[in-house]
């Protein structure tokens, strides 16, 4: 949560703002800059007092004033003697407060929000590289380019603000639920909302199936879209399709004719259309056939899809490869769901005559009714499987993998545990003949693995491609 200057405004102004609509109070002030951090104010700042979980900006709003804030933006009174707007919550608010303090960046691009349970970082890359193919200036946000998948308020408006001063023309971005519950996307309107599927996630910060998907319907509303694009054969995410509040189209398995699945590439026809795309696994074809819809309703030629498509680069921990030359596919992918694991173990059964070795397991400090359910998964479409940490955060790893056994089936002939997860990957690439595939699930892209709080560097591909290299040494 940063710091951002802007040109001189006037609070009254900004109150008067029909998204806004705050009373301001104790007299006018010129504003220079916004944050919602009490460290990093400045003199002519307006602090944002956002509640929190844990903690109440207004509880800092008099180390913001003894900073020089030269404004506050409230939800309840303050006694101090500075310039004080009132909203009815300022985390509705301060998406549109700064947008406006920073020019409206979001009206200055064409907006592409991609929501969903699974599927947001490839099928976001995909319309990237679409539009890029199509001549665009274009952005991707999302969960490899931040801490977060979608920014706080103030860093979208500001990041935005950047892609407009730098020529950009296009920003595509990944909006999570956890973002349209925190309103961090207000300011935006998305020319396109896509929708890609719908599975348990979240339910550490939603209450229920119901709650997240209703977070994410939200997208999809006149007030946040212009136009949207949504799974059709999802159940959830067709009820969109339903008397729709905005221009909505679906997209499905059906309009893929002919499509031609392997561990690394799918191909197909749609609608008159070659289709051909370098990553593997049926959610790769979804994810595709999202992206073409949505490029083709921004006005894409059919051309600009089918290149965009072709050469759209190699998305980190999804579906990605590690090479070699053991004869054993090892793929690494980021699923971290039920719905997304029993997916990729699909994806990679309908490709191998081999074995499919599963190493997975489950974060620590989230959603714990989804363990059992992944180890049910794990246990019916993995011929091998070696439950072990993901990042255990505050948890006890054991505990973890004790929740996912509850889930094996019975009857499985071949399921171990291994907390250490560079030694369960080890077991499973040193236990793999040729024709067989190694999947490890769970971290994708990450580069660490949090274990009581400290950030341990950790890769799966280059702990994984360590270990083919040494297979390789010991076999030449």
């Amino acid at each position: 949560m940063s710091r951002v200057s802007c040109p001189p405004v006037l609070l009254s102004s900004l109150g008067g703002l029909a998204a806004v609509n705050g009373a301001v109070r104790g007299g006018d002030a010129t504003v220079t800059g916004i944050s919602q951090d009490s460290r990093d104010i400045r003199p002519g700042d307006l602090f944002c007092c956002v509640r929190g979980d844990s903690f109440d900006g207004h509880l800092f709003a008099a180390a913001a004033v003894d900073a020089g804030a030269a404004a506050l933006l409230v939800d309840r009174d303050v006694d101090l003697d500075v310039p004080v707007m009132r909203v009815r919550d300022v985390r509705e608010v301060i998406g549109h407060v700064a947008s406006a303090m920073l020019g409206n960046p979001a009206g200055s691009l064409v907006m592409v929000g991609v929501t969903g349970t699974n599927g947001k970082t490839s099928t976001a890359t995909m319309i990237g590289s679409v539009l890029s193919a199509a001549g665009h200036r274009t952005e991707v946000f999302g969960t490899l380019t931040g801490v977060r998948t979608t920014p706080e308020a103030i860093d979208l408006q500001s990041r935005l603000r950047g892609c407009v001063d730098g020529g950009a023309t296009v920003v595509v971005m990944e909006v999570s639920s956890h973002a349209l519950v925190q309103h961090r996307t207000a300011g935006v309107v998305f020319d396109v909302a896509v929708f890609t599927n719908f599975g348990r996630d979240h339910l550490d910060f939603h209450r229920t199936e119901d709650d997240y998907f209703a977070a994410k319907a939200g997208l999809f509303t006149a007030t946040n879209a212009r136009r949207a694009v949504v799974n059709g054969d999802d159940p959830r995410t067709s009820t969109l399709l339903v008397e729709p509040e905005i221009p909505t189209v679906g997209f499905s398995r059906a309009d893929a004719v002919d499509a031609v699945l392997t561990a690394s590439s799918v191909s197909y026809r749609w609608d008159g259309v070659d289709i051909a795309v370098p990553t593997g696994g049926s959610f790769s074809l979804m994810n595709s056939l999202a992206a073409a819809t949505a490029t083709r309703l921004l006005g894409c030629s059919d051309e600009a899809i089918r290149e965009g498509l072709r050469t759209m680069p190699q998305v980190p921990g999804r579906f990605e490869p590690v090479p070699n030359r053991c004869g054993v596919d090892v793929i690494v992918d980021y699923a971290h769901t039920p719905e997304s694991l029993e997916s990729l173990l699909g994806s990679v059964r309908s490709v191998t005559d081999g074995r499919v070795i599963l190493v997975f397991g489950c974060g620590g400090d989230r959603d714990r009714g989804k363990r059992p359910l992944m180890g049910e998964v794990a246990s019916r479409c993995a011929d091998t499987v070696i439950v072990t940490s993901d990042n255990p955060r505050s948890e006890d790893p054991d505990a973890i993998i004790d929740d996912i056994w509850r889930g094996i089936l019975n009857d499985h002939p071949d399921v171990r545990r291994e907390p250490d997860r560079a030694l369960a990957i080890a077991s499973a690439i040193s236990s793999a003949g040729r024709g067989d595939i190694v999947v490890i699930a769970g971290k994708g892209h990450e580069a660490t693995q949090d274990i009581a709080g400290v950030l341990h560097p950790f890769s799966d591909v280059a702990v994984a491609r360590a270990l083919l290299d040494e297979r390789e040494e010991s076999h030449a």
